[in-house]
């Protein structure tokens, strides 16, 4: 094995360590729920209320292990934050990991890996999950790949190749769609909540451990930071615009938690990642559609 391969593989079973991790608390704590209700049970106490229970998937807006571009490194994330809200927060089993595309959270070894959590009862109170978090799509374009989808900048070209990055979002797409028939199988009725990100400035920030990730490529095709602004801003709003057509389905059962317009310039640690308040708006945005959904069944 090359040394290329051996540090990749090496990342590979620390990740994998860290998920086998998370889902040991994860089935310690739905132990004690399971516990509770059954004493409850015992006693005759009518059960008003638990917590919800989800399984999430993600990249780095759910799994993000920094304090805005440094320390502490602590995860500051909308799962780390969402499990902070209301006076019974979310039980949230999280297979997140940063730097994910959508085409690897739904690459093989990910939907076994779902497959297997779905399908272990030790990890729902009720058999499956109450509801499924995703965040994918932003790292399909964002990196070194973002020029890609731009023209240059020859004083005519309107900077962002649509023909090109339709083609992206197809993708993209595909990835959803995949999510949905994989729940079908598993975890029928189970409903999915994702998010179309926020309108970073793509002006160079990045923590010391990765990144940039906008405006490299922005350079590259003789593009300023105002300029980019608005080519990344009709990137982002072309991708929800995707998701809202499956949001649109009923048949998806796919939520849309409207994330773009939240975060102001000062909540951005970078050009992804939002400050820890950032992460806690983002956040509420996902309690508020998680609570409109589950009120309005019961």
């Amino acid at each position: 094995m090359d040394q290329d391969n051996f540090v990749q593989e090496e990342a590979r079973q620390k990740i994998d360590q860290d998920i086998d991790e998370r889902i040991r608390v994860h089935q310690a704590n739905i132990a004690r729920l399971a516990s509770a209700q059954q004493s409850a049970q015992t006693l005759g106490v009518a059960i008003k209320n638990r917590p919800l229970v989800m399984l999430a998937q993600g990249d780095s807006w759910f799994d993000y292990p920094l304090t805005g571009n440094g320390f502490p490194l602590v995860d500051t994330d909308v799962i780390a934050q969402l499990r902070r809200i209301g006076g019974m927060p979310p039980t949230i089993l999280n297979l997140a990991h940063h730097g994910e595309a959508a085409i690897d959270e739904m690459s093989l070894t990910k939907q076994e890996r779902m497959i297997t959590v779905l399908r272990d009862p030790s990890n729902w109170i009720n058999g499956k999950p109450d509801a499924i978090l995703f965040s994918a799509g932003g790292n399909d374009i964002a990196g070194d790949q973002f020029c890609i989808f731009l023209d240059f900048n020859d004083g005519h070209s309107p900077g962002l190749n649509q023909d090109r990055f339709s083609k992206a979002l197809g993708s993209i797409e595909a990835c959803y769609l995949e999510l949905f028939t994989l729940r079908d199988r598993i975890a029928p009725g189970v409903p999915i909540f994702g998010h179309c990100y926020d309108f970073p400035i793509p002006n160079g920030a990045h923590p010391a451990c990765a990144g940039p990730w906008l405006k490299p490529s922005l350079d590259f095709c003789n593009w300023p930071v105002a300029a980019g602004r608005l080519i990344v801003h009709d990137a982002l709003a072309a991708f929800r615009a995707m998701l809202v057509r499956l949001a649109s389905n009923a048949g998806n059962k796919f939520h849309l938690v409207d994330t773009q317009g939240v975060l102001a310039d000062a909540e951005w640690a970078n050009e992804l990642h939002p400050q820890p308040g950032g992460f806690a708006k983002i956040a509420q945005k996902f309690a508020d559609a998680l609570s409109a959904n589950f009120v309005a069944q019961g």
